[in-house]
């Protein structure tokens, strides 16, 4: 029966010549030898197969002649009847000179594809690694001069790594400048060996970022592959907790625990605020249960996307209840509180 082309590049046979292409180039980089220094033989097999599917397949009459006849019909002499090309071969000279085909080396169509010099070992085969070309591969083919065609995208992409910007509420809030200091690798001139070069990033913090924020210096961290531009560099906000507040969205929360008394009669206290201002909080009139809670319009995060503008601050307010009382406070309170209105219904009947 021979065997099946497609299958082994995992392409339908209605594949377009850029859909083989693409199956070919990510299947030799992944069985390339150089690739699987652990299993060489199996690998090396693998290769050669791929590169024989592509070999045949990517030629127009090749491919006519194999839809029809399959692989033994690239191999024999003469067609039957009716086959494409009639009853002459124009493909390599086989074995003995019978006229049959042969595949061509696969290190040569490799080459013929990537260019030469491309270094197969420190190629990333993570889909993230390199912006695609429009075939669908990393567009570092058209930068080896094989596989994508020239100038299909003006700079590849490649991993960018991360780092973390730690900051504080206040920092937030303000706005400030932070500065980091990273070391990088670079490729010589010879494309082979690096050098290490050590830059100072200055990143300004805008008032009311949130943590996740991403600042990105393009082309500022490591190059990874020769001949192809350095990797961006990330910081990525993170916010340091707060003693007293927390962040939610633009609003800033403030917990507050009120004695029994306080919470029943009211109170007037000053909490010191992110922005370095005090701020008073006044309950009085006012009757507090746990988990009530108290807007301040304008006291809240910067708004980021709207300057000049603020979120609110919540005041949460927990209530301390005292652990022991005398029996004339227990009749006092019985009797100040007799008569007074609950939110909630009162469950049966007290005495």
């Amino acid at each position: 029966m021979g065997r099946d082309f497609y299958a082994i590049l995992g392409v339908p046979r209605n594949a377009t010549a850029e859909d083989l292409k693409k199956a070919y180039k990510k299947l030799a980089i992944k069985y390339h030898p150089d690739r699987n220094p652990n299993n060489v033989e199996e690998a090396t097999a693998k290769f050669k197969e791929i590169n024989e599917a592509y070999d045949v397949l990517s030629d127009e009459r090749k491919r006519q002649i194999y839809d029809q006849l399959g692989e033994e019909g690239l191999q024999g002499g003469v067609p039957p009847e009716g086959a494409p090309g009639g009853n002459t071969f124009f493909f390599r000279g086989g074995p003995g000179g019978s006229g049959g085909f042969s595949f061509s080396d696969p290190n040569e169509l490799f080459e013929s594809i990537f260019g030469k010099g491309f270094n197969v070992r420190s190629f990333g085969m993570h889909d993230d690694d390199m912006m695609d070309d429009d075939d669908g591969m990393p567009g570092i083919f058209s930068m080896f001069g094989g596989g994508g065609g020239a100038g299909r995208r003006s700079r590849p992409r490649q991993r960018a790594t991360e780092c973390d910007l730690p900051c504080t509420l206040e920092e937030l809030y303000t706005g400030c400048t932070k500065r980091r200091k990273i070391t990088r690798k670079l490729f010589n001139p010879d494309n082979k060996t690096q050098r290490e070069e050590s830059q100072t990033l200055t990143i300004d913090v805008r008032p009311g970022w949130k943590s996740g924020t991403k600042i990105t210096f393009e082309q500022a961290g490591d190059q990874n592959y020769p001949q192809l531009p350095p990797s961006d560099v990330i910081f990525v906000v993170k916010e340091k907790p707060h003693d007293h507040f927390t962040r939610e969205g633009n609003n800033l929360i403030l917990e507050v625990t009120l004695p029994l008394s306080a919470a029943l009669c009211g109170a007037k206290m000053t909490v010191p605020h992110i922005s370095g201002k005090d701020v008073s909080i006044t309950t009085e009139g006012e009757v507090i249960y746990p988990g009530k809670e108290k807007r301040i319009p304008g006291l809240g995060m910067p708004i980021s996307k709207a300057p000049g503008t603020y979120g609110d601050l919540i005041v949460r307010f927990s209530v301390s209840f005292p652990t022991s009382i005398s029996e004339p406070q227990r009749k006092s309170i019985k009797t100040a509180l007799s008569g007074v209105s609950y939110g909630r219904p009162v469950s049966g009947k007290i005495n």
